[in-house]
């Protein structure tokens, strides 16, 4: 590829990263579905990128298709280098327009990669990461996992090797994202033991990559974790500490979504207006952030009045308060993938249940439960055998029986 032809020049001097990557795609021969799919993108997802003209890119999509297309990253306006500061790394967030730098955003730890060896290694452990939390979407944890635990050990071995400090840092980091990911699995698995252990190593990991925003989020999922558990208190003390690793100038994504895990640790906990007030705070936050540029890592979503909607539903259904779940608009709460969905259905039929809307609630629980059986995931049918436990009947209907015929006999 001649990275000096005057239309890829040009495109690159002028911010239009998307034009760069349609030249290299076209002269590759590569199909918008097939680079889509090799990045765990739409087809339409590149149309628009490609189409974007000199605007604002997310730099993580920037450095994979890159990745993939053997893009020089100077050419869609990445940094070559990191910088260090604080004891951890941090890259430039924003896109350069121009080939001039705009202004340091926030710390990605390596989301693109290095020029030397080392940067490439960490780069690419990473990568794999990334590539088996897209495979979660679409792929049952239990499949999933034996592949994850083998990518950490490898992991942990490239680090036992690992000499330079500034390298161990780096694959520390790394090595948090994954254990992160170990822990999600085990929790789908409903194996909460190790999902707890897995979740503790993740934090160990990212205090000895000295990344307090690593630090955080991994408290705050350990956090969201123990509240959906119903360890309202142990999920609050979690909370609070992952906000002691931000100290006070937090990203206004992490103030949001930490409200949320405070509201789910109140309705664990039966207090209804400290949830309530959480939930304000939360929405009011997300507010203010909808239209900002995309969050820092790790925090890779947007929390937008949707995720804020779809927590009130969960507390509403722990406080057995149907007004909370069967209040706003379904569609927009049971986006995300499949097994996400489930987990939402399942506690509008929690809402439907306490509204005494049984033959609702159990066609709902039905719909779930096929999601749980399909993924043979462990949290989803032991979140529907909860829905079943909250109805005491002595003569249940048919949809209930029906249901309960299903469960028996359930093992994932």
């Amino acid at each position: 590829m001649n990275w000096q032809s005057p239309a890829i020049r040009d495109a690159s001097r002028g911010g239009d990263y998307g034009r760069v990557i349609e030249l290299v795609r076209k002269e590759a021969r590569m199909t918008q579905k097939q680079l889509g799919e090799a990045c765990g993108l739409s087809q339409s997802a590149v149309s628009r990128l490609e189409k974007r003209g000199a605007g604002s890119y997310s730099t993580d999509t920037l450095a994979s298709i890159a990745a993939h297309l053997s893009i020089p990253v100077r050419m869609v306006g990445l940094a070559e280098q990191s910088t260090v500061r604080n004891g951890f790394e941090q890259v430039e967030r924003r896109a350069f327009l121009g080939g001039v730098a705009a202004a340091a955003a926030s710390p990605i730890l390596g989301a693109v990669p290095n020029v030397d060896a080392t940067g490439h290694q960490a780069a690419a452990l990473r990568l794999n990461t990334a590539t088996y939390r897209r495979l979660d979407s679409s792929t049952p944890s239990r499949d999933l996992a034996e592949a994850v635990h083998a990518h950490i050990r490898l992991i942990q071995n490239v680090t036992r090797d690992a000499g330079e400090d500034g390298h161990r840092q780096r694959l520390a980091a790394v090595g948090s994202e994954a254990a992160s990911l170990a822990a999600w699995l085990a929790w789908d698995m409903g194996d909460h033991g190790s999902a707890r252990s897995w979740y503790g190593s993740a934090i160990r990991a990212a205090r000895s990559a000295q990344d307090p925003l690593l630090a955080a989020y991994q408290s705050g999922s350990l956090a969201q974790f123990e509240a959906h558990g119903g360890n309202g208190a142990q999920a609050l003390n979690l909370a609070r500490r992952a906000r002691r690793y931000l100290g006070e100038q937090r990203p206004a994504v992490a103030d949001a979504w930490l409200c949320s895990v405070d509201a789910l640790a109140h309705a664990a906990i039966g207090d209804r207006r400290a949830a309530d007030r959480a939930l304000t705070r939360s929405r009011a936050v997300a507010e203010k952030i909808a239209h900002e540029e995309p969050p820092p890592w790790p925090w890779v979503f947007h929390f937008d009045a949707n995720k804020v909607a779809a927590c009130r539903v969960t507390c509403g259904a722990r406080l057995g308060l149907a007004e909370w779940v069967l209040g706003d608009d379904v569609e927009a709460l049971t986006s995300g993938h499949a097994k996400q969905r489930a987990l939402v259905v399942l506690d509008l039929a929690a809402g439907h249940l306490a509204a005494g809307r049984i033959e609702a609630a159990f066609a709902l629980a039905s719909r779930a439960l096929d999601t749980g059986l399909q993924y043979r995931s462990g949290r989803i049918v032991e979140r529907s055998r909860a829905v079943r436990r909250s109805l005491s009947l002595t003569s249940p209907p048919k949809v209930v029986r029906d249901f309960d015929e299903r469960l028996h006999g359930v093992y994932v």
